[in-house]
Parts: C-alpha cells; sequence; structure tokens
C-alpha cells in the first residue's frame, strides 16, 4: 500500500543560539562547504518546500547548480498567492516545475496569472493551508520525498502536525541574539518535552557540525 505522504526531511542552518536569521532577515549563515552538501541533499528529494516569506526575504532559487543533478519541484506555500511576480521562483518556473499552494483566500485573478507564468496552482485549505491534505495530495501525484526549508513558521506548523520524519541542522559558528530575530521553531510552541527526534549522525564540516535526527 502506497503511502499517504511523502517522507519529510527539515533542513536548516542556525546559529550557536538557534536562530536562522537576524531581525533585519539576514540569513546567510552556511559556509560553502554546507551548501554545496545542502545542494547535494536537494538533488535527492523529490521536492523542496518553502514558505512566501523566504520567498519574499531571501528570493532564493531553490536549484542544485552547485552540483550536477537535477533540482527538485519547488512547493512555495502562499495562502493568498502574493509571491511577487518578479522573484526567481516566478520567473524560472517554465524551466523548473513549480506548485504554488494558496487557500481559498486567494484571488482567482490573481492565481490565473500564475498559472500562466507556468507555475501549478493547489487549492489546500480555506484560510490556512491544511498540510496533512496537501501531502497526500503530493503523494498521489508521486513526491516521495520532500526536503523543508521553510522559515521558523513553517517549520513549526510541520512539527506542530508531527509530519517530520528526518531534521538536519547544521551549527554555525555565529551568535544572533534578540526577541526579533527568528529562530528554528517559531509559532506557539509546545507545552510539554515530549516531542523527540533520535541523534542519528553528527559530522563536522570545518567550522560547523551537522546534526542528523530521525523519528
Amino acid at each position: 500500500m502506497a503511502n499517504s505522504k511523502p517522507y519529510v526531511i527539515l533542513s536548516a542552518a542556525m546559529s550557536i543560539d538557534g536562530k536562522i536569521s537576524t531581525r533585519t532577515g539576514k540569513s546567510k549563515l552556511s559556509s560553502d562547504k554546507d551548501l554545496t552538501r545542502v545542494h547535494a541533499l536537494r538533488s535527492n528529494v523529490d521536492a523542496i518546500l518553502v514558505g512566501r516569506n523566504t520567498v519574499s526575504v531571501d528570493n532564493p532559487s531553490l536549484t542544485t547548480r552547485r552540483i550536477k543533478g537535477t533540482s527538485p519541484i519547488r512547493i512555495i506555500l502562499d495562502p493568498k498567492a502574493s509571491i511577487s511576480l518578479s522573484s526567481k521562483i516566478v520567473s524560472t518556473s517554465k524551466v523548473i516545475p513549480t506548485i504554488l499552494v494558496v487557500s481559498e483566500m486567494a484571488q482567482k485573478k490573481r492565481m490565473l496569472h500564475l498559472s500562466n507564468k507556468g507555475l501549478e496552482i493547489i487549492t489546500c485549505g480555506k484560510i490556512r493551508i491544511e498540510l496533512k491534505k496537501l501531502l497526500n495530495i503530493l503523494a498521489k501525484q508521486g513526491i516521495k520525498k520532500i526536503l523543508v526549508e521553510g522559515g521558523g513558521t513553517t517549520n513549526w506548523y510541520f512539527l506542530k502536525e508531527k509530519l517530520i520524519d528526518e531534521i538536519v541542522v547544521t551549527i554555525t559558528p555565529y551568535v544572533i541574539g534578540g526577541k526579533e530575530s527568528t529562530s528554528l521553531v517559531e509559532g506557539m510552541g509546545f507545552d510539554n518535552i515530549s516531542y523527540s527526534f533520535s541523534l542519528k549522525q553528527i559530522k563536522r564540516v570545518g567550522n560547523e557540525i551537522v546534526l542528523h535526527y530521525i523519528r
């Protein structure tokens, strides 16, 4: 029997104090070696997923350009379909398969415009995107493994629903601090210390440490 959801890996780079970006949105934490490792990881999944805010702040390409390999399908969570038309994601969507996941709050005219740009549109949820339902839809499309590289809020919702199977985190040699800086996991947080992962591997990459956890 086919799985009802794809296998989900959360990937991130964070500072020593658990931040993934500064209060001004700066998030270039990984070294060149670690970025190459991440691109190799991307080449081994079917899709890479981020939230709209990540696209807005970082304007990423979400490709495997640092290595020889096929870039995965890109999935963007964007409830109101407000992604910038000038973003790298939209600009390259006719070359690299890209799925925009929206809610029923998204305007039909806007969705049509984005569809004409080359994005596949999936509506999943009335106000917020229903992640469990989305993963079921993606599984039916043949997507078996997803790499989540979202911001702190996206990470929270995936962890809240207990949809993450692996976590691969690079500890970088920086300290950011600040209440307004983004942590690896944002949101409300759990009431109890009970949701845990098992440590599978620790790897040193220069001045960084890569921690690999599994459920």
